[in-house]
């Protein structure tokens, strides 16, 4: 039995929440980016409240490590890091690009070999953070920063659809011509975090806790916060 923190502030809506045994307990949000990091630690106090244990009986902290918002992920790997060596526990850090292909895959329900999952997250001007998963979420194209292009992923829609989804498949949408190319809206969801943070537990993966940086991808740069 284990309890997991999760804290995500990555993109423009941040979360926390708290599940036991990979089922979300409670939730809050913050909508209001510059306000993220005064919003995490009221959040964590009322959670733990809500869930009625101690900080103490924590069994990791998962951090969402990018790529996002430069300060924002700064903000959540400083407060998942410090709750870590104060408590002594372990650190789990998932992926932005993770998330979303997750949320989309149980979302949308294709349940097809022949589909990949594209997240893309808004880079600025026509560059966009993304990365390609399978129906299983194995990674087909690693998370980079690309620029978009008529023919981005051409090879990879030659024989599969390919899900575009995110606040960057708006841009690729207006450019992409492919009749492989799907787009639809994936809100992300805390159970999906829940689920993925408790997988990692089980299998005990976790980052290390003295080297762990969020994956920003493009150094000093916030797509975010223009």
């Amino acid at each position: 039995m284990s309890w997991i923190l999760h804290i995500d502030t990555a993109l423009e809506t941040a979360c926390v929440s708290i599940a036991f045994d990979g089922k979300l307990i409670a939730e809050k949000f913050n909508i209001s980016q510059k306000d993220h990091a005064s919003f995490l630690q009221p959040s964590i106090a009322e959670l733990l409240a809500i869930a009625t244990i101690s900080i103490k009986q924590l069994d990791a902290v998962a951090v969402v490590d990018g790529p996002g918002s430069y300060t924002g992920l700064r903000v959540g790997m400083a407060s998942a890091k410090g709750l870590c060596y104060a408590l002594n526990k372990p650190l789990i850090t998932i992926g932005s690009l993770q998330i979303m292909a997750a949320t989309a895959i149980e979302q949308l329900h294709k349940n097809e070999d022949s589909v990949l999952y594209c997240p893309m997250i808004d880079a600025r001007r026509m560059e966009v953070f993304t990365a390609v998963y399978d129906e299983l979420l194995n990674v087909i194209a690693t998370p980079c920063a690309i620029e978009l292009s008529e023919d981005l992923f051409v090879n990879l829609m030659l024989k599969k659809k390919l899900y575009f989804f995110g606040n960057g498949a708006l841009k690729w949408k207006m450019i992409c011509c492919n009749e492989n190319a799907h787009f639809s809206t994936v809100e992300n969801n805390s159970m999906i975090v829940s689920t993925l943070a408790y997988q990692y537990l089980r299998k005990n993966e976790f980052a290390n806790l003295a080297y762990s940086e969020p994956a920003y991808i493009k150094d000093f740069f916030s797509p975010l916060n223009r």
